[in-house]
């Protein structure tokens, strides 16, 4: 058999009623040159029959059976029988759009620094799209380039999972997908990030990603907002951006704090606080004082952590900090 160009990784389990839709998304790719992967973690349900027929009709289909891994055991044993030298995620309940692999494929070829790219992606079914969510997919398609990503890497996980197409080698070269209380996608893209892997995201709406009620990232608790908060104070632990420079913590609330206080823990001092509140403004917290905004005009330019999850909050804030010359990834992270 010759080498694929791509290796289609698709886990699922118990996807009897999504799984058909997207392997016929898959097959139907303009690009033809694909292994495509179907991890069965375990089945129980009709998935398992409806993968094999898959199979048994197209040479490309690969079933494997490992048995009840999990999710992140299931992808690492994909990566182990994956042929091609690039992998594109896929999950058993979305559905790709047929240029997805061509356009990506063209990409990282004309991308040879970037190692892991993305798309933007449609949430559906849209009438059951919550305000909240339709803000992060509207943030997330936005966020496309690789200083983009590098400047709102700490915000939210900035590309979706099953639009991922990386290089293999790196991947493995880096360890696979870790176990762990954390998101498996968000910690690999982060520790990407932290050895100065490139991303980056085609602006182009390629894969409808479902918003089931039964996904992981609403029921598993390694997705809850304390397991975010402890994996991004982890990694902006090691950022070299925030060593060597005053640092200053913008956000002085007591539930900022508590996530602050994840960062602090592992060494970290500020020199100050910053918050809009009057009430606040003069408070000391861990030694340091509370200022309004606009003591950052202070020279030298600290380095700036801006604790603030509201979308509308984050704009202002940013834009005001953009008033007194602070750049973005440069001068100062958002944290979500």
């Amino acid at each position: 058999m010759s080498t694929p160009a791509v290796s289609i990784l698709l886990p699922f389990h118990d996807a009897e009623p999504t799984l058909a839709a997207a392997l016929d998304s898959c097959l139907a790719q303009e690009f033809a040159d694909f292994e495509l992967l179907a991890v069965d973690d375990g089945s129980r349900d009709g998935s398992t029959a409806i993968a094999a027929a898959y199979a048994a009709r197209d040479g490309r289909v690969r079933v494997l059976r490992p048995g009840r891994l999990g999710l992140v055991g299931a992808l690492n044993h994909g990566l182990s029988a994956a042929r091609a030298a690039l992998v594109a995620r896929m999950d058993a309940d979305d559905v790709m759009y047929p240029q997805r692999l061509q356009r990506q494929c063209a990409f990282m070829a004309a991308n040879p620094q970037v190692g892991l790219c993305g798309c933007q992606v449609r949430l559906v079914p849209e009438e059951r799209i919550e305000a909240g969510f339709r803000e992060y997919i509207r943030w997330q398609n936005a966020c496309l380039t690789p200083a983009q990503m590098a400047q709102e890497i700490y915000w939210e996980s900035p590309i979706a999972h099953p639009s991922f197409m990386f290089r293999r080698a790196i991947i493995s070269e880096l360890g696979g997908y870790r176990h762990g209380d954390f998101p498996e996608d968000y910690e690999l893209l982060l520790r990407l990030h932290g050895a100065g892997v490139a991303l980056a995201k085609l602006p182009e709406v390629l894969l409808d990603w479902s918003d089931s009620p039964g996904r992981a990232t609403r029921t598993d608790p390694r997705y809850a907002r304390r397991a975010f908060d402890h994996l991004r104070a982890e990694h902006l632990a090691r950022d070299p951006r925030l060593h060597g420079r005053p640092l200053v913590v913008w956000g002085a609330g007591r539930k900022t704090r508590r996530r602050v206080n994840l960062l602090l823990d592992r060494g970290f001092a500020p020199t100050a606080w910053i918050d809009i509140d009057p009430a606040k403004i003069g408070k000391v917290i861990r030694g340091a004082p509370v200022h309004p905004p606009g003591w950052l005009a202070c020279k030298p330019r600290p380095f700036v952590l801006m604790y603030v999850t509201a979308h509308g909050a984050r704009d202002t804030s940013g834009s005001q900090l953009a008033a007194l010359g602070y750049r973005a990834g440069h001068d100062y992270l958002m944290v979500g």
